[in-house]
């Protein structure tokens, strides 16, 4: 053996054994989380061999695991941020959004073993994803499936998660590909539902009434930051992942965060890596962007570790900002901003900025795999 590829076949023998253990209630030893109504084996998964697909089929690989071994949630419990059972930390990381302006968020650490929560949340059918091996974190409206939900197909296409609608003419559909890969929707896109990532600390001091996944899945895990089931791969230079076939881009460490809005119907798009918005030491940053002739403006918080995307508009005025301290000012009506695009004093208290549904934090190798040709923000 090459002993180049030893850290690959770790790699994908110690996730293998994982997903394998983890597609059993250990102590039930049922199998995933279907509902009656699902659980009847109706649903068959397309060949993935070039007939209704319109993606790369030798693009995708067995991850090891058979459809549903990997159970996705569906309903998941809903509690406050005092209710968690300390089974976050401060430095956990969770994937936030607003319904009807309630916040909402999911934890990376219950996602580290379902990757999929399907939530119906004040009339919003939704899908909350996170793929671990290609850091991605990305939501988006069932409806367009008729609000069926969605499970985990144990492929990977370009080492990312696919899913699948638990539906009899299921279809295959790569989550960072945004749309069905193969079967009787391939082509289909899948609206997304704009999120933003943080810290859980930085989180729940933004939305101290937030609800917040729990630990009750019905399923025993270690869901603690501690149960982190893939040992160092997520450090930032650690460039092993479990497709050994992936070249590298070598602009940006390879498990480096990074905010991304990929472009319409194509291979390009834009990255704000963490480490470039972080360069300047600062508790908060905006940067003026434009992307296919819109105006964007990136918001980063360095304690809270997030980043997001708005349109830099309100009621027809174009605002312009600075950091100031902890917040964000523009110079049109020196109202402060925070880095979920609320103004909390100021002339526009109150207003929301228009989140871009489709930015989303992946890791730097991933974003330019899925994104060949995307622009890369350093800095100037």
């Amino acid at each position: 053996m090459n002993p180049d590829h030893r850290p690959y076949l770790m790699l994908f023998i110690g996730i293998v054994w994982l997903f394998s253990w983890a597609g059993c209630d250990s102590e039930s030893g049922r199998k995933s989380s279907l509902s009656a109504s699902e659980n009847n084996n109706d649903f068959v998964l397309p060949r993935v061999d070039g007939n209704d697909c319109s993606v790369d089929v030798r693009q995708f690989m067995d991850g090891g695991v058979p459809p549903e071994g990997i159970p996705s949630l569906t309903e998941p419990e809903l509690v406050g941020k005092d209710s968690v059972n300390n089974f976050l930390s401060d430095k956990s990381r969770v994937i936030g959004f607003f319904v009807d302006g309630k916040p909402f968020a999911v934890p990376h650490n219950i996602l580290w073993y379902h990757e999929v929560a399907n939530m119906d949340v004040e009339g919003a059918k939704l899908a909350v994803t996170y793929c671990p091996l290609t850091g991605s974190s990305m939501a988006f409206d069932r409806n367009v499936v008729g609000g069926v939900t969605f499970g985990v197909s144990g492929l990977l296409f370009l080492n990312n998660l696919v899913m699948f609608e638990r539906h009899r003419n299921a279809s295959l559909w790569p989550q960072m590909n945004k749309s069905a890969g193969c079967g009787v929707r391939f082509g289909t896109p899948l609206p997304m539902y704009p999120v933003l990532e943080m810290t859980w600390a930085g989180w729940k001091s933004l939305h101290p009434d937030t609800q917040v996944v729990s630990s009750n899945t019905g399923f025993y895990r270690n869901y603690s930051d501690s149960g982190y089931p893939f040992g160092n791969y997520e450090d930032l230079d650690n460039a092993s992942i479990l497709d050994s076939r992936i070249e590298i881009d070598a602009r940006r460490p390879p498990k480096e965060r990074l905010l991304g809005i990929p472009s319409r119907g194509g291979n390009g798009g834009i990255a704000f890596p963490f480490g470039a918005l972080d360069a300047t030491g600062a508790p908060v940053r905006a940067v003026r962007s434009t992307f296919e002739g819109k105006d964007l403006v990136i918001f980063w918080d360095s304690v809270r570790r997030g980043a997001m995307a708005y349109r830099p508009s309100h009621a027809g005025q174009t605002l312009t900002f600075a950091a100031d301290g902890n917040f964000l000012v523009d110079a049109e009506t020196g109202s402060h901003w925070r880095v979920d695009g609320q103004a909390v004093s100021g002339p526009m208290a109150g207003t929301q900025l228009e989140p871009v549904a489709e930015a989303y934090v992946a890791f730097w190798f991933a974003w330019a795999v899925f994104q060949p040709d995307t622009q890369l923000w350093t800095g100037s």
